[in-house]
Parts: structure tokens; C-alpha cells; sequence
């Protein structure tokens, strides 16, 4: 990777982990649903410009109803769910949840997709497991006052990316990043219309809120989608999966900063042990095994 990649890979790393802060400040006056509504609508207008044409458009509509099921499944749910998490979670806890997606990704490639789950990959779904349950250790209360329903909905939203990583792979193998990508954002906004105004909040959220909305929604997503495509084709994918490793420290990091959240000893072993486990479901890391020599 050049060394421009890998700023980019930085840049791209820092929005989509502040996308944790933005939702954690804005969902509480939006509300889950709204707040994505103004993530998805505005992200495709920002997006738009730089991508649209007849030919694009013209795909799209070829391939409209794989494109909605990705939407639902790659955006709609996941971005609601984990911005469901934020009432109630902290950003960086929220963001190492989420970072559990290639682990998902495998095990649903594996149950449904007629993959196999190499020995790297299944010594980290297990450590990855066990990096949850020391996160999650003190949180699966499913009471009142508890946060359980917000950890399942995280854990939700990886599950959710799971399935639309296969999805993509199998049934829109054909398009490119772009037309997948516009294509799914503009699905999605459509299917957040109605439920995005019919839960809108009664009273007008304040500044914070709507600089964090569109934030999120301009910063996060339509310019990160940008940065994203430019890495993709100036280096690999197997490149940009860095990022899985990297958006948790910027989501840390932006919360400690600018929402005085703190950084506990379980946090730290948690993500230390998740994040080795997402390493070595996405291969980052070497593993082999070691095969006993015959004797001569």
C-alpha cells in the first residue's frame, strides 16, 4: 500500500469511527430511525454528484430488488440497530461489537453459503466469542436499567453485515462498488421515508443533534464512500479490511475526547482479544499449523 493508500486508510478509519460519536449525540433527539433516515438521504445526495449517470442509474433499476435486499440488510438494519445500541452504550464499546463482522460474515459463509471456515478463522471466531463476553461480561442485563437489549441489538448489526457480505458476493457479484454502493443507499432511503417521518421526533432537535446528523451523514458516509472507493482502486480489498481493525481506536478515541467517555481495564482486554480474533478471521495474521515431520 502506498503511503497515500494508507493516509486515506487513516482518514477513512477516523469518519467511520467518529460515525459512533455522531450516532451516540444524535440519536437521543432523533430517535434510531430518524437519525438514519437523514444518514441515508443525505449520504446518496452527497454522493450523487460525483457518481450519477444514466448508465448507472439505468444498472440499478436492472437490479433493483437484490439492491433492496442489501439496502435492508447492509444499511437499513444494521445502521438502526447500532444507532439503537448508542442510547444506551458508549461509542466504543458500541464500535468493538460492530467489529466482530467478519466473524459473522464467516460463520454465516459457512452455515448458508457452502464455505469453508479455515483453522485461522475458526481460532478467531472462538477468540473473538470470548472478546465479546469480556466486554459484555457486566452488561447483559435485560431489566429496565440494563443495556442486554442494546448489546444484542450491536451484536444484531454484525450479524446483519454478515449476511449482506455474502449476499453481495453471491447475488451482485456482477456490479461495481459504485453501482452497489449508490444502488443500496438509494434502496434504502427509499424503504426509511415513511418510518423515518413517521418517527420524527416532536420537538426540534437541537444543534448538536443536526450537526451530528449530518455529519454522519455527509462526513461518515457520502465522504467516507468516496475515500473507500478511491482506496479500493488505487490498492486491494484485502488492504481496505484493515479497517475492521482500526475504526474501534478512532471510535475509543473520539469518545474519550469529546464525550469524556472512559477507558476501563475490561475495555482494553476486551478489545485486545477481539480485535486479535477479527485478525484472524480476516487472515490479517499468519496461522499454520504445525505438521509432524515422518521420521527417517
Amino acid at each position: 500500500m502506498s503511503p497515500k493508500s494508507f493516509s486515506l486508510l487513516l482518514v477513512l478509519s477516523a469518519l467511520w469511527g467518529a460515525s459512533f460519536l455522531f450516532m451516540r449525540v444524535g440519536a437521543p433527539e432523533f430517535g434510531p430511525v430518524s437519525l438514519i433516515f437523514i444518514r441515508m438521504g443525505v449520504g446518496v445526495l452527497a454522493l450523487l454528484p460525483f457518481f450519477v449517470s444514466q448508465k448507472l442509474l439505468g444498472c440499478i433499476a436492472h437490479n433493483a430488488k437484490p439492491l433492496l435486499i442489501l439496502g435492508l440488510t447492509n444499511h437499513v438494519i444494521p445502521f438502526v440497530a447500532l444507532s439503537y445500541a448508542a442510547l444506551s452504550l458508549e461509542s466504543g464499546f458500541t464500535s468493538l461489537i460492530n467489529s466482530t463482522t467478519p466473524v459473522f460474515t464467516a460463520l454465516i459463509a459457512a452455515l448458508f453459503f457452502a464455505s469453508t471456515i479455515k483453522p485461522s478463522q475458526g481460532a478467531g471466531l472462538v477468540i473473538a466469542i470470548i472478546g465479546v463476553a469480556i466486554l459484555s461480561a457486566d452488561k447483559m442485563s435485560f431489566g429496565s436499567q440494563g443495556t442486554g437489549w442494546a448489546v444484542a441489538a450491536g451484536l444484531l448489526a454484525a450479524t446483519s453485515y454478515g449476511f449482506a457480505g455474502n449476499y453481495t458476493k453471491h447475488a451482485l457479484g456482477h456490479l461495481s462498488a459504485t453501482e452497489i454502493t449508490v444502488g443500496s443507499m438509494l434502496a434504502s432511503t427509499g424503504m426509511l421515508i415513511i418510518p423515518g417521518m413517521a418517527f420524527w421526533p416532536a420537538s426540534n432537535p437541537s444543534g448538536q443533534a443536526w450537526a451530528s446528523a449530518l455529519l454522519l451523514a455527509v462526513a461518515s458516509t457520502g465522504i467516507a464512500f468516496i475515500i473507500y472507493f478511491k482506496i479500493m482502486k488505487e490498492s486491494s480489498a484485502f488492504m481496505v479490511s484493515n479497517v475492521t481493525l482500526l475504526v474501534p481506536i478512532f471510535a475509543i478515541s473520539w469518545g474519550i475526547f469529546l464525550l469524556d467517555e472512559s477507558l476501563s481495564l475490561r475495555l482494553v482486554a476486551g478489545m485486545i482479544v477481539t480485535l486479535l480474533g477479527t485478525a484472524l478471521t480476516l487472515k490479517l495474521i499468519p496461522f499454520r499449523r504445525t505438521v509432524a515431520k515422518p521420521s527417517t
